[in-house]
């Protein structure tokens, strides 16, 4: 299947909205409130859990028209089906906060941190047409690197969700660093 992909755009805020309100978590509502705002809210000063899905919606919708929560939807026939979190990692904050994570020469690098394909779409290529608009985006963005967080053992497509290790390999990542739970790979854009 071919879709369509398109960088997230204050004008396309409606359809991301749209994805999020009603497809993107048919099949795992207990994550339908995070609007992918996960990455970018403060957890230290409030736990995630006590956030409301119209809070993390909100407050996603206003980083979206501020520029600084990027990524990029599939479209079908004019409908979303799929997106990805991906931007310069300096945008992304939570990446910042992580302890476990490399602080080293992140100016020139871009984070890959989240797909959500809708279940009916899933195996049909549409994370693999993301992830190549996501690393040209971020080269054309000026970006020299690319990292990404697949994570080990992932049972499920909720757990996936920073997408398998075997499609980030196919796409030309190489492993840069392994922990207990996750690895990073990166890929020179």
């Amino acid at each position: 299947m071919e879709s369509v992909i398109r960088r997230l755009t204050p004008e396309l805020l409606p359809d991301h909205l749209a994805f999020f309100d009603r497809d993107a978590f048919r099949d795992n509502p207990d994550w339908a409130g995070c609007y992918c705002y996960f990455y970018h809210a403060d957890h230290a000063s409030r736990d995630w859990e006590d956030r409301s899905g119209q809070e993390n919606r909100a407050e996603a919708s206003r980083l979206i028209g501020e520029g600084k929560l990027q990524g990029y939807l599939a479209y079908l026939e004019d409908k979303v089906i799929g997106w990805c979190q991906a931007a310069p990692r300096l945008l992304i904050p939570n990446l910042q906060r992580d302890g476990d994570l490399p602080h080293e020469d992140i100016e020139g690098l871009g984070a890959i941190v989240c797909f959500v394909i809708s279940p009916s779409h899933r195996g049909q290529g549409v994370g693999r047409q993301l992830l190549a608009s996501a690393c040209e985006g971020l080269r054309e963005d000026g970006l020299a690197v690319v990292e990404a967080y697949p994570r080990k053992g992932a049972q499920s497509a909720a757990a996936n969700y920073h997408g398998p290790l075997g499609m980030y390999r196919k796409a030309g990542f190489e492993l840069y660093r392994e922990y207990e739970g996750y690895w990073i790979v990166r890929k020179q854009l």
